[in-house]
């Protein structure tokens, strides 16, 4: 009986930067000049989508380099964007140039942009959205002025219904998914100063709230999984969870006006800005690449109010909106790694979806290497490129090169 070898070896063609040191941000001078307030990415970085206050919804292809305007879609006030993990399904808020939130409508694109369509709003006092990785799930919170109820809504149906549960009456400001829509996190404040973090764990049938302090929590964001959790309070420090929301900590990142925090789909990469950047020296960018263990701050010079900040499933394609006119990225070389799963008559490999193409090669000796021409997967509950693999009685190894 032949004896099945399945060797699994990483070698990659670039070195990539740290990425806690690697801040050299680049304005994208060909995005419009707007007071931008949201953005959002596909796994992979390539596609954004941004939109502004008294503005409009763009589109880029191509990492923020060149930007598209959407057409039918109304000169408003937006205020959040979400985009599906391949960067097709894109949905968008606004509240209808009311500064009482009380005319917030929701459209919802499945071109990536090309066309929008206004879809039934289950509130008029929407604040905030999440995504699930493949857009059908959309989670929404209320803020609601007028003392009415301030609830979170789901649906997993790309906004075609809705349904409410018993999430507290509170003033929502920031909502985020896990990659299946089954884990939501979501942050609120109130006029007593007691906002706090509350957690679900079944697709927004029940909520959970956490032991964070009582602060104006503004912002949070997911891992894939929903086991690494970050939040952010405005005039706080940040906080992260990676047992999705049981526990927090805090580090080294000062007490200030955050706005905004992403993830990466793993939770090892880490991303916060802050938001007053003309009352404040500049605003700030404070990276981790250890989950959330320690921090560094950006060496960016420039009175930038930061706004909104987005990352691709690596974490290493970083866009971030301004309310100063322009948008940043930021992009260093990923170094994906991979992984072995061995089924009874079948192996498989997997690796998170890179901001930079890989090809997956294999060889028998160490030398001679050529492409594996089954393409992979993503599979879109936890951003991982999967290929499946056929084993034969020869050993194999296995890369991932840039070229």
């Amino acid at each position: 009986m032949k004896t099945t070898k399945l060797f699994l070896i990483v070698l990659i063609h670039f070195v990539s930067a740290i990425f806690s040191f690697a801040q050299t941000w680049i304005q994208q001078t060909n995005s419009p000049t707007e007071e931008w307030t949201c953005i959002a990415s596909s796994a992979d970085g390539s596609k954004l989508v941004a939109a502004s206050f008294n503005g409009t919804i763009y589109t880029s292809p191509d990492s923020g380099v060149t930007w598209i305007e959407a057409t039918n879609v109304p000169t408003s006030d937006w205020i959040a964007v979400v985009s599906s993990a391949q960067g097709d399904k894109l949905a968008a808020l606004n509240i209808g140039g009311s500064i009482n939130s009380d005319n917030a409508i929701i459209y919802v694109s499945t071109d990536s942009g090309m066309t929008w369509t206004n879809i039934y709003t289950p509130s008029v006092t929407l604040n905030c959205m999440g995504s699930s990785a493949d857009g059908k799930t959309l989670i929404a919170g209320d803020w609601n002025d007028f003392g009415g109820p301030s609830s979170i809504y789901c649906s997993t149906n790309f906004g075609t219904t809705w349904v409410t549960n018993d999430a507290p009456n509170e003033y929502w400001t920031s909502v985020a998914s896990s990659a299946d829509g089954t884990k939501f996190v979501a942050s609120c404040v109130n006029p007593s100063d007691t906002g706090t973090v509350f957690v679900s764990h079944d697709s927004g049938m029940t909520w959970n709230v956490t032991d964070l302090p009582f602060a104006s929590w503004q912002t949070v964001a997911s891992s894939a999984d929903g086991f690494e959790l970050i939040a952010a309070a405005s005039g706080g420090s940040v906080y992260i969870s990676t047992n999705s929301g049981v526990t927090w900590t805090t580090n080294n990142v000062p007490n200030t006006f955050w706005s905004s925090v992403a993830a990466s789909a793993d939770g090892k990469r880490f991303i916060a800005v802050n938001t007053y950047g003309r009352l404040n020296n500049g605003g700030v960018i404070y990276t981790s690449n250890d989950s959330g263990l320690s921090w560094t701050s950006n060496n960016i010079s420039d009175n930038v109010s930061w706004q909104a900040i987005t990352s691709s499933a690596d974490g290493c394609k970083l866009a971030v909106a301004t309310f100063d006119d322009f948008i940043y990225t930021f992009h260093s070389t990923p170094q994906p790694q991979l992984k072995l799963k061995t089924l009874a008559s079948q192996s498989a490999l997997s690796w998170l979806v890179p901001s930079t193409n890989f090809i997956l090669q294999h060889s028998s000796d160490l030398q001679n290497w050529s492409a594996v021409t089954n393409l992979p997967i993503l599979n879109l509950t936890n951003l991982q490129n999967e290929i499946s693999l056929p084993m034969n009685a020869s050993a194999n190894f296995f890369r991932l090169t840039t070229r």
